[in-house]
């Protein structure tokens, strides 16, 4: 559940209304992000079909203290959706071209889904620009992902999309929620209000088509095919920040220990009563936890001799991240 609101005030009484949408044109496409706030920058990434509105909460939160980014990623949200490259290495490109136009230099990332592995893309791309990193709910360190995903990458699978955004399957998946969230198999459980709002967009074909390609790049009828646990070594330095859902059914909460165990100096925290979207479900703890993170953490400065250091004696390190990814597969069944 969103934090409760009265006339659009926040929890700390920031209207959120004055975060709206702004864009700028990257190679030719509108890209439409929200921005505010001085002091050190913390961009905000959301996650597949979603927009940066879910942050927007956290944004006035944190405003008064630090420069609050929240890109609508490429064919999501207010931005265009050409047909284009939808791959998380050109999100983070395109990531880092935004910030670019922006004149920002470095910033701390917080990535939730989708987000978290643009988050640690743009980190092995551009590390002279990551000075923290956030993991919320992110893809990328297994295989194993809700079974609906698996589905809609499936050949085929976009002739039935537009039946989810329609107004009476969402009727009739509210309906069924409380039955849905009793099941222990396919459910999003808490967290489905707020899917079911965001999903009626695929009724409409860019945003559906945009939806298919950016999730048929990271996800086939096998699970997640985007696997970073053999960079994670990569990231010794810089200060990270790992938060999940006890109750996620999107990615599986053992993905965060798995994600602890390759990246020792992480900080790890659960959610216990949280699905997919903690920040949402539990706002005060989530923006206590991110502050005193941001606040309490010194900030990443990339040493190319470290970095080179790093990618060269980093075998061993690849090899316990596969011994860990192919222990957690044989485990879960995938």
């Amino acid at each position: 559940m969103r934090p409760q609101k009265s006339n659009g005030a926040t929890l700390t009484g920031i209207d959120s209304d004055t975060f709206e949408l702004r864009s700028r044109v990257v190679h030719g496409y509108k890209r439409a992000y929200r921005m505010a706030g001085r002091g050190p920058a913390v961009l905000f990434i959301h996650g597949i079909g979603d927009d940066s509105s879910t942050w927007l909460d956290v944004l006035a939160s944190l405003a008064g203290d630090f420069t609050v980014i929240a890109p609508d990623l490429l064919g999501h949200g207010g931005s265009d959706k050409p047909r284009a490259d939808y791959s998380v290495a050109a999100y983070a490109s395109g990531m880092r071209d935004l910030l670019t136009i922006l004149e920002i230099e470095r910033v701390n990332i917080v990535g939730h889904s989708l987000g978290g592995g643009i988050a640690m893309q743009f980190a092995y791309q551009f590390p002279e620009m990551c000075e923290r990193i956030v993991l919320v709910g992110t893809g990328g360190l297994g295989p194993a992902v809700h079974p609906l995903l698996r589905l809609a990458a499936a050949p085929g699978a976009g002739l039935m999309l537009p039946l989810i955004g329609s107004a009476p399957v969402t009727a009739a998946l509210r309906v069924f929620r409380d039955l849905l969230r009793s099941t222990g198999g396919i459910r999003f459980g808490s967290d489905m209000d707020y899917v079911a709002t965001k999903y009626v967009r695929l009724v409409e074909s860019s945003s559906r088509q945009a939806f298919l390609r950016t999730l048929r790049s990271v996800v086939d009828w096998r699970g997640q095919v985007v696997n970073m646990l053999d960079r994670c070594y990569l990231t010794d330095g810089i200060p990270i920040m790992i938060v999940w859902g006890r109750r996620d059914r999107v990615v599986p909460s053992a993905h965060a220990v798995r994600a602890h165990a390759v990246m020792p100096s992480s900080r790890l925290e659960i959610f216990d009563e949280a699905g997919h979207f903690p920040h949402h479900t539990d706002p005060q703890r989530f923006l206590r936890l991110l502050r005193e993170f941001l606040m309490e953490t010194q900030p990443a400065r990339h040493d190319v001799r470290r970095w080179r250091s790093l990618l060269r004696s980093g075998g061993g390190m690849r090899a316990a991240g596969r011994e860990v990814l192919d222990r957690s597969t044989v485990s879960s069944g995938t």
